[in-house]
C-alpha cells in the first residue's frame, strides 16, 4: 500500500470510490448491451475461428468493416481506464498494470461470450473476445500511463513545496531569537 499525506489518503479514496461507481455503471450497460434478449427471424452460427469475423466485416465495405470493428474495440475499452483507476495505485510497473489491466478485460469479455450461450438472438463471436481485448489494451495504453506520471509529477511537487513551506518556517522561526548567554553566578 502507498504511503498518503494527511489529504491525500482521502483524494485517493475518493478517486477509487469514483473509479468503482463509474466502473459498475460501465459494467451494467455491457450487461443490457450484450446479454438483452433479442427477438429476430434468425441467428447466424457461432463464430469459434479467430479472425473470420472481422475478414467477413471487412468484406462488407470499409464503412461496415469500421463501424463493426469500433463497436468490438469500444465496447469495452473503458475498462482499460476505469479498472487501474479502482486500483489507485500510482507506483506500479506499466507492464504489469498492463497485463493486469487485460488480463481483467480478457476474462470479463470471456464470462460475457460464455453468458451469451443461454441468451436468445445472442451469439458467440470468438472475434468479440479479441477486439475487446484489444480494445481494453489500447485504451489503457493510451491513457494510463500518461495519467500515471502527471499524477506523480504533482506529487513530487507539493512534496516539494511542503518541504519548502517547512523549511521557511524553520527558518522563521529562528530568525527573530537571541542567542542566550547562561549567566554565571558569583561564588559565596
Amino acid at each position: 500500500m502507498q504511503r498518503q499525506g494527511s489529504n491525500g489518503g482521502t483524494a485517493v479514496n475518493r478517486v477509487r470510490a469514483t473509479g468503482g461507481l463509474l466502473l459498475v455503471a460501465h459494467l451494467a450497460l455491457v450487461a443490457w448491451v450484450t446479454l438483452r434478449p433479442l427477438d429476430v427471424p434468425w441467428v447466424s452460427a457461432a463464430n469459434l475461428r479467430p479472425f473470420a469475423g472481422i475478414r467477413a466485416d471487412l468484406a462488407m465495405g470499409p464503412e461496415a468493416a469500421a463501424r463493426a470493428i469500433g463497436k468490438g474495440l469500444l465496447l469495452l475499452a473503458p475498462l482499460g481506464v476505469l479498472l487501474p483507476l479502482v486500483g489507485g495505485r500510482l507506483a506500479v510497473s506499466p507492464l504489469l498494470s498492463l497485463m493486469r489491466t487485460v488480463a481483467a478485460g480478457a476474462l470479463l469479455s470471456l464470462g460475457i461470450e460464455l453468458l451469451q450461450t443461454g441468451v436468445p438472438g445472442q451469439v458467440v463471436d470468438v472475434d468479440s473476445l479479441l477486439l475487446n481485448t484489444v480494445g481494453v489494451a489500447l485504451a489503457h495504453l493510451a491513457v494510463v500511463p500518461a495519467a500515471r506520471a502527471a499524477l506523480r509529477r504533482r506529487a513530487l511537487l507539493r512534496r516539494k513545496a511542503a518541504a519548502l513551506r517547512r523549511r521557511e518556517a524553520v527558518e522563521e522561526s529562528t530568525q527573530g531569537l537571541t542567542p542566550t548567554i547562561p549567566r554565571v553566578g558569583i561564588a559565596p
